[in-house]
């Protein structure tokens, strides 16, 4: 529970959390299939408080944004369903360096302000941008939350807060689907994954306020190191 708070606050401001989580899980002697299914339980209350949150505040702007929720949620179901049948190989080799990339333009670029932008991709191609994502995300994973929030600002136009609030609705989204296929499997530890909900959920409400309060002041700085942690993570996994 005390891990997946920390996850959530995390999450909540800069993604990432299942750096946290996922670790957590398989110290504690959850087999790695469980693990997985278990954390897309828990992170689903995790983004599920940060979106409520943001929403509340009025960052959120559902009806407009509804069919990229739904477009995220049917590719993150075929990315998961996938998952079972093809090897990610090639994503974890990938994803560290792209995920330096992404750190280093969000920390120097100009673009990545509070204020929206004017956006470079239509409704409909913005769209086919966020359903890769959210295939992605069902299909791998990590840097979900980076990717989305690159998508909105620089692709979007999307203000860094604007960005964050959706990035988390879409990323329940994923989540959730996620969740419903690994729930089918029977690979969710529900009392394991309903205890760390709590946590989660606390946390990103804690988070969310933060990082509402704070703005950029906060997100850009903990978006570039949660980035460039993740990448470090991946790269040890990897090849040590």
């Amino acid at each position: 529970m005390f891990a997946a708070f920390v996850a959530g606050f995390i999450d909540a401001i800069a993604g990432g959390g299942g750096m946290i989580t996922i670790p957590a899980l398989l110290f504690a002697g959850v087999p790695p299939l469980q693990a997985l299914g278990t954390n897309k339980l828990q992170s689903c209350f995790g983004s599920f408080g940060a979106s409520f949150h943001f929403y509340m505040k009025g960052y959120i702007r559902l009806r407009e944004h509804l069919p990229f929720v739904v477009v995220v949620f049917i590719s993150s179901l075929l990315g998961t369903l996938c998952v079972q049948i093809f090897e990610a190989d090639f994503l974890r080799k990938c994803i560290p360096f792209l995920l330096i990339i992404f750190a280093f333009y969000f920390l120097f670029s100009p673009k990545i302000t509070e204020e929206s932008s004017r956006a470079i991709l239509g409704f409909g191609p913005l769209g086919f941008v966020l359903g890769g994502i959210g295939f992605y995300d069902g299909f791998f994973g990590p840097g979900t939350g980076s990717f989305l929030m690159l998508a909105l600002i620089c692709l979007g136009g999307f203000g860094l807060l604007d960005a964050l609030a959706h990035t988390k609705l879409f990323n329940f989204a994923t989540n959730f689907a996620s969740m419903l296929v690994f729930a089918l499997s029977g690979k969710i530890l529900w009392i394991v994954g309903l205890c760390m909900a709590l946590g989660q959920f606390m946390g990103a409400s804690l988070g969310s306020r933060i990082a509402i309060g704070y703005g950029i002041k906060i997100i850009k700085p903990l978006v570039v190191c949660v980035s460039l942690i993740a990448c470090m993570y991946l790269l040890y996994k990897e090849y040590i």
